[in-house]
């Protein structure tokens, strides 16, 4: 049985479709989904976004569970102008599997580079650029690093792939607080109203944005199952 991991159902709504056989599961107070791509028992999970939220689902989730490997997907920010929305990358500094050469469904290459785990999402064109330059990250996302760690308890290979979903040429459409409340593992419909209400021009941006990851996800969904069909798992 191979694990799935998003961080949210935003996230993973194109890939469950895919899915063959589907049903939900309760365990430890988490809920999977379990289905099938060709031959092979797929079980997604949603881990939430941030440390918190991610290590305690994540603790549960592989508490008496066997699965032959973990591909940790979802979304990530570009940190300098290597990637650009829709690139997908490979992070090689937290896969413990190593594949041979990948390719996403259109048949371009995916991208392989270091992926920074951050508390907080990154907004700023400077304060991204400062992190690729002192860590040599080329992306960052705010779960990998704990998933990889959850991994490395339990004895699960782990491939980690994500799509770009922002970067310094198109940034996030309004300010992280506005878009995800943490806290909540939601966006504030309320504060997002209120934003909307004072900015009536993010409305065209926010349009566009939601478009963009419409076909993020699509290429993230077919860069799994490619990667599920190739024998290299």
């Amino acid at each position: 049985m191979i694990a799935v991991t998003f961080a949210l159902p935003a996230e993973s709504s194109a890939f469950l479709r895919r899915l063959g056989n589907k049903s939900t599961r309760h365990y430890q107070g988490i809920r999977t989904i379990r289905g099938k791509i060709d031959d092979c028992t797929i079980e997604v999970f949603h881990t939430g976004v941030g440390e918190k939220t991610c290590r305690q689902r994540m603790a549960s989730f592989l508490q008496d569970h066997q699965f032959d490997c973990l591909i940790s997907a979802g979304f990530a920010g570009a940190l300098n102008d290597k990637l650009h929305t829709g690139d997908l990358l490979f992070a090689e500094n937290f896969s413990t599997i190593q594949l041979n050469e990948i390719h996403s469904s259109g048949n371009s290459p995916i991208h392989r580079g270091k992926l920074l785990t951050v508390p907080a999402i990154i907004d700023s064109i400077e304060e991204r650029q400062k992190i690729a330059q002192t860590t040599g990250a080329v992306a960052a996302d705010m779960e990998t690093e704990f998933i990889a760690r959850g991994c490395a308890e339990h004895g699960v290979p782990l491939l980690s792939l994500r799509v770009i979903s922002d970067s310094p040429a198109e940034p996030l459409p309004a300010p992280p607080m506005v878009l995800f409340d943490i806290d909540l593992q939601r966006t504030d419909y309320p504060r997002f109203a209120l934003y909307l209400t004072s900015h009536p021009t993010a409305v065209w941006r926010l349009t566009r944005f939601a478009g963009r990851v419409r076909r993020e996800r699509e290429r993230l969904a077919n860069a799994i199952v490619s990667t599920l069909q190739s024998d290299q798992l």
